[in-house]
């Protein structure tokens, strides 16, 4: 064990929407640096699912069912928590959810959904973790933007404005709580192959190696991301290796971003 992981044996990361995805991988690379994990997940089978994995690895880990766009249930999470081990060291706010369509399309119900768990409930996370890490005077959150929040797309409008709220509440955390020790940062993955694209492909009739070969030239690096590829960077910036680094967002996108390919 390298003694990052030994000094986080005592550690404790909360990982909401660890159920599946990004989160997961998170939640499998915390596990795997010593971390105390607790999985946060509305989705019991997935939040189980993810526990199973976690404890056959010999990780010490939890499962809290909650809907983050709830206030209460976020507030029960901490405390559940707490009630447990007594600390919080790092939350990653990752729960969100999707909604395809243009601003012609999109229904007041549409965004009241995507503004209540993607915007109020990472708020709300945020909110449920901070006393008890003022308490410490230490902690790291890590929110999960998105690099098109900054690009633009056509057909995700309400996501990507829910996500660059996320990226403005990222350095309004850390100019509020820097003086208590607590560093507030954003990683903004670009698009990642998750089981829920795998999924969907297939309802579509489109196998992973279909779906794979279809987003083949994608990037500077000419594919889509890995979830382990931004879990390793959502990791770094609660790290200690990041202790001086607060208030930023870092893109991981293979260098789509970029929008132009060398040679």
């Amino acid at each position: 064990m390298d003694d990052e992981s030994a000094v986080n044996e005592s550690a404790v990361a909360v990982i909401t929407g660890a159920g599946s995805g990004i989160g997961r991988a998170c939640a499998v690379r915390f596990a795997r640096e010593g971390y105390r994990v607790v999985i946060v997940d509305r989705t019991e089978a997935d939040g189980l699912e993810t526990l199973e994995i976690l404890k056959a690895k010999g990780t010490t880990a939890m499962f809290v069912p909650a809907d983050v766009a709830s206030e209460a249930q976020c507030r029960a999470f901490a405390e559940a928590v707490c009630s447990a081990y007594g600390r919080i060291d790092v939350l990653v706010a990752n729960a969100g959810i999707r909604a395809f369509g243009t601003v012609l399309e999109a229904t007041e119900e549409d965004w009241d959904r995507i503004l209540a768990v993607n915007l109020k409930g990472v708020s709300f996370s945020c909110k449920a973790v901070l006393p008890q890490m003022i308490v410490q005077q230490s902690g790291a959150i890590v929110l999960i933007g998105s690099t098109t929040a900054l690009t633009g797309r056509t057909n995700m409008p309400l996501y990507d404005a829910a996500k660059f709220g996320v990226l403005s509440l990222t350095r309004s955390l850390a100019a509020t709580y820097g003086k208590d020790g607590i560093r507030a940062n954003a990683v903004c993955p670009s698009l990642t192959l998750t089981n829920f694209h795998f999924n969907k492909a297939l309802a579509s009739g489109i196998s992973p190696e279909q779906l794979r070969d279809s987003q083949k030239g994608y990037g500077l690096l000419g594919r889509p991301g890995e979830p382990e590829e931004i879990a390793a960077v959502v990791h770094f910036m609660a790290s200690h290796d990041a202790s001086f680094v607060t208030g930023q967002y870092l893109i991981v996108d293979g260098g789509y971003s970029i929008g132009t390919k060398t040679g």
